[in-house]
């Protein structure tokens, strides 16, 4: 297999620049244009993308366009995923209102920008479909009191692999996009969802959050401290997306779960946890092991280690307290970049969700 570079890699569009031009399509038609194929819309930073059809139908009383969306080469769950807009004439005066259509949620919780009941359409693609409205309205000399249902094929099934259901998005997806533009393994909208994550918990008023990286240690932490949910952040290798966003939007308390590599990597000062991106000191291990206790054979080992895994097991049999003591190392450095309004613990779990290691508490 040959990689791409991030320079070859090709972007995509978001579920709301889709959304915004069926829109569009779909009110031409309403106000009766011929449905315009290609469509073309105009991006929050002006860039001007065209869109095909993918179907056209005219009702007695509505329009249905919908677009299959293409993410590019990012791994978006919703790549190729049908978006929907059915737009009808609404009552005088009601101005443009958001309906959720198939697939598409409801928010259910405080804490996300839109408001408990609404559809789960995000500010930004919002607003892309109000100008859509003005501009077509215009266009025809029309009333700008429209009916907005957006509508995603398979989306309840599609948002079983989201964060959506913690975040009290019921009943399907969230359409999305700031700019309109997915880039390729960006990772932004999975700290988005952590931050959005936080916000709910916050104004549910939750005093203890678990941010872990991977499902083994989420379920553990879950079980250990009887958290709900909604308390429950999807962390994966972004610690510092959590913490910095935790400084300026604290919350009580927050534990850190994970496996011993990534918390090591954290105990090193490292905000990104991927393998591609930070890798294990092995020296600072044996340093750390060294100042345990340990004699020359172990610590030379520890620097001739293949993983942390290993590093590990060696301390183990040595019965030296690594994992308690890089937990805590990782504990100082999490409060240093949340600040002093949060009160953080760390916890290590073996691959099979044991307890391995824990700072304080």
């Amino acid at each position: 297999m040959i990689e791409k570079t991030a320079k070859e890699l090709r972007y995509g569009w978001t579920t709301g620049a889709c959304a915004t031009a069926a829109t569009k399509a779909a009110l031409t038609a309403l106000f009766g244009g011929e449905f315009p194929d290609p469509v073309t819309i105009t991006l929050p930073r002006g860039q001007k993308p065209a869109f095909a059809l993918a179907t056209e139908e005219r009702g007695a009383d509505f329009v249905c366009v919908s677009i299959i969306k293409d993410a590019g080469d990012d791994p978006d769950v919703t790549h190729l995923a049908r978006v929907i807009s059915t737009v009808r004439r609404g009552e005088v005066g009601a101005g443009i209102r958001f309906l959720a259509g198939d697939g598409v949620g409801t928010v259910t919780k405080n804490g996300l920008p839109i408001s408990v009941g609404e559809a789960a359409i995000n500010p930004v693609p919002r607003q892309m479909m109000q100008e859509v409205v003005a501009e077509v309205a215009g266009k025809y000399n029309e009333p700008q009191d429209i009916d907005i249902e957006i509508s995603v094929e398979n989306g309840e099934e599609l948002a079983r692999s989201t964060m959506n259901g913690r975040l009290g998005v019921i009943g399907g997806l969230s359409i999305l996009g700031t700019t309109g533009i997915v880039v390729p393994y960006s990772c932004a909208s999975w700290i988005a969802s952590i931050h959005r994550g936080i916000d709910v918990a916050r104004a549910n008023n939750l005093t203890h959050l678990a941010a872990s990286t991977g499902s083994t240690s989420e379920k553990a932490v879950a079980e250990i401290y009887h958290l709900p949910e909604t308390a429950l952040l999807d962390m994966g290798d972004f610690a510092g997306g959590v913490l910095k966003y935790l400084r300026k939007h604290p919350v009580p308390r927050l534990t850190i779960a994970g496996g011993f590599a990534k918390i090591t990597k954290l105990a090193l000062g490292h905000m990104d946890l991927h393998s591609g991106r930070s890798r294990v000191d092995f020296s600072w291990l044996a340093d750390q092991l060294a100042a345990l206790g340990a004699d020359a054979d172990l610590v030379a080992a520890t620097k001739e280690a293949n993983t942390a895994m290993q590093v590990l097991q060696y301390a183990e049999r040595a019965n030296l307290p690594l994992a308690d003591h890089v937990a805590q190392k990782a504990q100082d450095v999490a409060m240093k970049i949340a600040g002093d309004k949060v009160t953080i613990n760390v916890l290590i779990f073996d691959r099979s969700g044991n307890l391995a290691g824990r700072s304080d508490d």
